[in-house]
């Protein structure tokens, strides 16, 4: 007995096909089962908007100094004020410091003053900022409820000024450093590293040969030479980007190696053969369909890319070759710690930058891990 096409059953309205995911919601959904990489996600997330905004987070003006606080110690946070009857009562506040003098070391000391309550809040009123260098601002994020006090949350340095702002400060400086090097690096990567492997034959053995060169000079005497060509007239903003440049001529070598073992395998598969049949310039075969193919492996591989070129400009910085001060960065934080005096008598300024500089490495470092195996189509 045969079975006619009427006898099949009409398919239901109420089935559905299951949804098909594209390639980047298939490396998100991968990206996230990495716990640490997400994590890592958010970490670098809320570091880039303390740098965004740094000014709404911080409690004192970056260059204020206090000349009865020089080495102030950290101050803690308190959540509870005993009254006169012995009674807590909540309250947020921080206990003001007084100067004793240290009669074995004869040397003046901060020690807690119990008396001194400075209340602290949330959205507080303080010194006036430009929000984003366009909105005119008081209000700040936390600190103390009375703009005249001082709150030093991480200590603060020889001059008096306020650790914890300068770090909050710095994070603009060190953190953006990083992505403009990047930037740098990605364009010079990716287009010598390109060409290098899309032409092949005497263009990329000059590439190769100019690579091969400049891996081989040892980093540290490049750097001081193009840092000592730097004027010391110079405003800030211009030896920042000086800098920035002197920081990305390594990093784009490695990455331009990698693009070009990339092209070597690409340039003659069909689709690419089809491009040049279809008219398009070596340019726009380049960018348009080769470099988009492997577009997530570059992603995850300038994603390490980042802290590398942080820990450059912290060093350069540390060693007195990058950044100056008035700038504040990671760097040139570090660089009040030289002093093996300073550091025992005010060892936060070695540890408050130094954690930073670790926490956020660590975490590029992690998020560079996730998009590498996220977008490693044969990792599970």
């Amino acid at each position: 007995m045969s079975t006619h096409a009427t006898d099949l059953p009409e398919p239901q309205d109420d089935v559905r096909m299951p949804a098909l995911l594209g390639p980047t919601a298939l490396m998100w959904r991968k990206f996230k089962r990495h716990r640490v990489a997400y994590i890592s996600l958010w970490v670098v997330v809320f570091i880039y908007v303390l740098a965004l905004f740094g000014e709404f987070f911080t409690t004192t003006d970056i260059d204020e100094t206090n000349v009865r606080a020089p080495f102030a110690p950290p101050m803690g946070v308190s959540l509870f004020v005993e009254d006169e009857d012995g009674t807590s009562t909540f309250q947020l506040h921080a206990k003001g410091l007084k100067l004793e003098l240290d009669r074995e070391a004869m040397r003046r000391t901060f020690v807690q003053d119990p008396e001194k309550i400075i209340p602290l809040g949330f959205f507080v009123q303080g010194y006036e900022y430009e929000l984003l260098g366009l909105i005119p601002m008081t209000t700040h994020f936390f600190g103390p409820k009375d703009p005249r006090d001082r709150v030093y949350f991480w200590g603060a340095d020889r001059l008096g000024r306020d650790i914890y702002s300068r770090i909050i400060m710095g994070t603009r400086i060190s953190m953006s450093i990083g992505l403009v090097g990047v930037a740098f690096s990605l364009f010079i990567g990716v287009s010598l590293g390109g060409i290098s492997g899309y032409y092949g034959g005497w263009i990329d053995n000059a590439i190769q040969r100019l690579i091969e060169f400049i891996r081989s000079i040892p980093t540290i005497p490049l750097w001081m030479g193009l840092a000592a060509a730097i004027p010391l007239g110079w405003p800030p903003l211009r030896t920042y980007f000086v800098v920035t440049l002197i920081v990305s001529m390594i990093g784009w070598t490695g990455l331009a190696r990698e693009v070009r073992g990339k092209f070597l395998s690409l340039r003659n598969e069909d689709f690419i053969v089809a491009a040049r049949l279809d008219g398009l310039t070596d340019w726009e075969v380049i960018w348009k369909h080769m470099v988009p193919s492997f577009s997530s492996h570059i992603i995850a591989s300038l994603t390490l890319a980042v802290p590398l070129m942080i820990l450059a400009e912290t060093s350069l910085s540390f060693l007195g070759i990058g950044l100056q001060p008035p700038i504040v960065s990671w760097g040139t934080l570090l660089k009040e710690a030289q002093n093996i005096r300073t550091i025992i008598q005010a060892p936060w300024l070695l540890i408050a930058p130094g954690t930073m500089i670790v926490v956020a490495v660590l975490a590029l470092n992690f998020l560079g891990d996730g998009l590498r195996d996220a977008a490693d189509p044969n990792a599970h």
